[in-house]
């Protein structure tokens, strides 16, 4: 099947474009909002950007009247922004906090999350998360119904039970987030397995890809 995303009305683009590019990581987006309440979002469309600098991405669409949502709002306000990872043990609050709520409602109170005031910026982080990034703005880009937001990881909190013995890597025996399929599907990350790639190519190999290249260069 061939399909024309020029012509392809916005809700047939955003059924292919979730159901196939998946799973995607969930970020908890926490912020303060204009009275200091906690502002807490679950997001799909976000993922890290960059190492060096420490960037991540946030997709951040409109409400269906066009309004901004509040996460923007306050992300615009205050430039700064928590990422909460989300695992097993945190997803049936994550889902809570993805109601859409007035204002001024503290959503880590309604969902029965632990707020804890973050180092480097003005918002709480989750305590049950077990990975938090706290961000701060480097770039907006707007479009039609929809906010690029570009964050700098500034702090990063983990929980030491998430962590491998030497506290390098994460352990996959105990961080295991879950991602994003289509619709109300989602996928835990408890199923791991390890892929190397090879430190060198066997002989044959090497002239394989080398017959090949040549192949089709001509």
């Amino acid at each position: 099947m061939q399909i024309d995303f020029t012509t392809l009305p916005p809700p047939d683009r955003y059924r292919l474009l979730t159901n196939f590019v998946g799973p995607r990581p969930i970020a908890l987006v926490g912020t303060r909002s204009p009275g200091g309440r906690n502002n807490a979002a679950p997001m799909s469309f976000f993922n890290v950007f960059s190492h060096e600098p420490p960037l991540v991405v946030l997709g951040i669409q409109n409400r269906g009247n066009g309004d901004e949502k509040d996460t923007v709002a306050n992300i615009r306000r205050t430039g700064e922004f928590v990422v909460n990872m989300v695992d097993m043990a945190l997803s049936e609050a994550m889902i809570v906090c993805g109601v859409n709520f007035a204002s001024e409602v503290d959503e880590l109170d309604f969902a029965g999350l632990t707020p804890i005031q973050c180092h480097q910026i003005d918002a709480a982080r989750i305590a049950e998360s077990p990975c938090s990034f706290e961000c701060k703005v480097e770039r907006t880009l707007d479009y039609d119904k929809r906010v690029l937001v570009i964050g700098k990881v500034v702090h990063m909190h983990i929980q030491d039970r998430c962590l491998d013995g030497e506290g390098r890597y994460a352990n996959p025996e105990t961080y295991q987030p879950i991602a994003r399929l289509h619709a109300d599907n989602y996928i835990t990350s408890d199923r791991q397995f390890e892929l190397k790639k090879p430190n060198e190519l066997l002989p044959f190999e090497a002239e394989q890809i080398s017959a090949r290249a040549e192949g089709a260069a001509r």
